[in-house]
């Protein structure tokens, strides 16, 4: 797994963190929470390949 996977996820969380401060501070509270969750779908898509992979590593481990 390459390591630059884990500063990208990094920096968004990062991002997202401060972006959701300053839309919770200004009273838009509903459009922090669709920002946080557009946050975590935009990461589980860049994960998922990685989880395929592991996956398909285990099944091939175990011979199911």
């Amino acid at each position: 797994m390459d390591i630059e996977i884990v500063f990208q996820i990094a920096a968004v969380g990062i991002v997202l963190a401060a972006l959701n401060m300053v839309l919770q501070n200004s009273g838009k509270k509903e459009l922090a929470m669709l920002t946080s969750l557009a946050g975590i779908v935009v990461v589980l898509f860049w994960v998922l390949q990685y989880i395929s992979d592991l996956f398909n590593t285990v099944q091939t481990l175990f011979q199911l």
